[in-house]
Parts: structure tokens; C-alpha cells; sequence
């Protein structure tokens, strides 16, 4: 900040606010990435318990009402238009686990799944700057162009083992999470988990009625009379710990601190999904698959973990605080703006400020 007096400039460093996240809610982020990424070995559990392949998209539709009831009695509705509610719950709800469920059920590796998933974060960057006017920074759409080039190599390593169906399925539901982001980050709900559970209640009718369609009366009457203990626990796991708790945790966190401190934690759900699944299904990425995740994930870390930026100035600089990323999971605007109204006007020049 620079301002001055009587043709004498006084130059003022504001030390710009850093933020640290304290060991508390470091661990409760650690907690989210741990349930979420259990819950892709949970869902492939429950899809396959006992032998039988249960309907992917009936399965939706058990979790969420287990979202949906009884807490929609308890929680209120939050503040945000019908609208908004039914496009995050047909996004981000109904179209990103009824395509993830569709995927695994025919075939794709849970901990893979949990890797390819994460394209949510860079196709949120690219749609975000579409429909609400975000332009992407350089150092984003580099993050997307590396993410691109870890899919690709993730699709040929894929390719050479099995279709890549499955695959595809999956980017169109992170595609659909990047959707549900969006409509969510237009709205701005107050109540993150109260989002959850109102607009769950868009899901199980229409994937109940869409399963007994794709899957036929009789396989949906068949799979519900003969339910295995792993499916209800499957479904009582992802929709209580990897929804409710999950998400009402990392809400709390984005309401306390910027997105940019809290965000680069969903980097640890593919880690914790692929080594859950390497322990408890046996699942080992080849070489190539192993390569191109890493790839993509280093494009997400590209896109999330923003730097410092600084604004050089005639007569100095002044650090400005990181805005974050804001993508994926929530949209909580960092703090630490200055506004012009701060400084104090004395009739000389004064340095743009932010």
C-alpha cells in the first residue's frame, strides 16, 4: 500500500495473510478423503456382493433415500430456487453416481474410478469459465492440458486390457460432477449439507423408474428380494459416511477456510481409492495406468494449489493473497480482499490497490 502527504510518500507493507489450516481440521479433511475414497471399493462391494451383480442404477436409488430420509424432516431447506436444488440433484447427484455405478457394474476397477473421477476438478475450470465468466489462469489451463494428456495416456494403458467403455462413463460423470459444481457455485447455499439432502431427493424415483426401464420389472423385484448384507451396507456406508458425514464435514471446512487451503485434500481420495483397492480387491494398475494417473493428478495439483501471486508497483510491491482454487467440492470465496475504500485518500496519488 502506497499513499503520501504533503508531497512525502510513505510506503506501508501489508504482510499478506497466510493461511494455515490447524492440525484439528487438517486431520478432519484427511477423515473426508479417507470415506470418500473407501467408498469406491464400498460401491464395487455392494455391486457384486454374494455373486450377483446388482442393478447399478436401483443402487443409486437405495443410497440416496437412505440421504434423503429421515433427515429431510430435520434439516431445512436451504435458501437457494427450486432450480437450483433439482440441477445440482440431477448433476451432481443422479447423473454423476448413475453413470459412476453404470461403469463399475460393467467393469471398471474401483481404484481406477476413483482416479478418473477426479477430472471433475479441471472440467469444473473449463465450464465455470463457459457459464458463469471465470476466466481460467495460466496456471489452470496448463493443470487442464496436463490432466488431458494423464487421461489419454490413462485410455491407451486402459485400451490394451479391456474397452474402454467403462471408461468413458466415468469422464461423463465427472463431466456431470463438474455440472452439478457449477449450478452449486451459481447458487451459493448456505447449507452445504442441507444442499445434500434436498437435492438427493431428486435421485431415487427417477433411477428407480430409469432401472426398472434399463433393467426390466422382474431383475429389479428379483435383486431387492434377494438383497446381500454387503449391498445394504454398501448403501448405509456411501450414503452416511461418504454423503451426510463427508460432506458435512468438508462444507464446515470450506465455510472456515479458503477453498485454496482446503481443495488440494481431494488429492488424497484417488490415493486412498487405489490403495484400498490394491488391498482389499486386488486391483493393480498397469504400468501405463499407473503413469497416466499421475499425470492427471499432477494437472489437478497444477489446477488447485495456486501460488502467491504479487502486483509489482512503481515504488514497491505488495504481496496479494491467494484466491484459490474454489472447485470442486465447494465454492467459499477466500478472504484477505482490500477494498479501495480502506486506504486513506489524502489527495495524492495512490498505488492500485486490491
Amino acid at each position: 500500500m502506497i499513499y503520501g502527504s504533503n508531497q512525502r510518500w510513505c510506503f506501508i507493507r501489508k504482510p499478506a495473510k497466510v493461511w494455515v489450516v490447524n492440525l484439528r481440521d487438517s486431520l478432519l479433511a484427511v477423515l473426508v478423503a479417507l470415506l470418500w475414497g473407501l467408498n469406491f471399493v464400498a460401491i464395487d462391494l455392494g455391486l457384486h456382493a454374494g455373486g450377483h451383480d446388482f442393478p447399478p442404477l436401483l443402487f443409486v436409488a437405495m443410497r440416496f433415500v437412505v440421504v434423503v430420509f429421515p433427515w429431510i424432516f430435520f434439516i431445512r431447506k436451504p435458501d437457494v430456487s427450486w432450480t437450483a436444488i433439482i440441477g445440482v440433484g440431477l448433476f451432481m447427484s443422479a447423473g454423476q453416481f448413475g453413470l459412476l455405478y453404470l461403469a463399475m457394474a460393467l467393469g471398471m476397477p474401483a481404484g481406477l474410478a476413483s482416479l478418473v473421477l477426479q477430472a471433475q476438478v479441471l472440467l469444473t475450470v473449463l465450464l465455470a469459465a463457459g457459464f458463469l465468466g471465470e476466466r481460467p489462469s495460466r496456471r489452470q489451463l496448463a493443470g487442464v492440458v496436463l490432466g488431458v494428456a494423464g487421461l489419454a495416456l490413462v485410455a491407451g494403458g486402459r485400451s490394451a486390457v479391456a474397452p474402454l467403455l467403462p471408461l468413458i462413463i466415468v469422464l461423463a460423470a465427472a463431466l456431470s460432477w463438474a455440472a452439478g459444481n457449477v449450478v452449486a457455485r451459481k447458487a451459493k447455499a448456505a447449507s452445504g449439507l442441507g444442499l445434500v439432502v434436498w437435492s438427493g431427493a431428486v435421485v431415487p424415483l427417477p433411477l428407480a423408474i430409469l432401472s426398472v426401464l434399463v433393467d426390466g420389472p422382474d431383475t429389479v423385484w428379483q435383486s431387492l428380494a434377494m438383497l446381500q448384507a454387503p449391498t445394504v451396507l454398501s448403501a448405509l456406508y456411501t450414503a452416511i459416511f461418504a454423503s451426510l458425514v463427508g460432506y458435512g464435514i468438508w462444507n464446515r471446512l470450506l465455510a472456515s477456510h479458503p477453498s485454496s487451503a482446503v481443495v488440494p485434500f481431494t488429492l488424497l481420495v484417488p490415493v486412498v481409492g487405489m490403495s484400498a483397492a490394491w488391498l482389499v480387491l486386488a486391483e493393480v494398475p498397469s504400468a501405463t495406468e499407473l503413469a497416466g494417473g499421475l499425470l492427471l493428478l499432477g494437472g489437478v495439483a497444477t489446477a488447485v494449489l495456486t501460488g502467491a501471486r504479487v502486483r509489482r508497483q512503481r515504488r514497491g510491491a505488495e504481496p496479494l493473497p491467494d484466491r484459490g482454487a474454489g472447485l470442486g467440492a465447494g465454492d467459499a470465496d477466500d478472504d484477505g480482499r482490500l477494498a479501495a475504500a480502506d486506504v486513506p485518500r489524502t489527495g495524492a496519488r495512490e498505488a492500485d490497490v486490491r
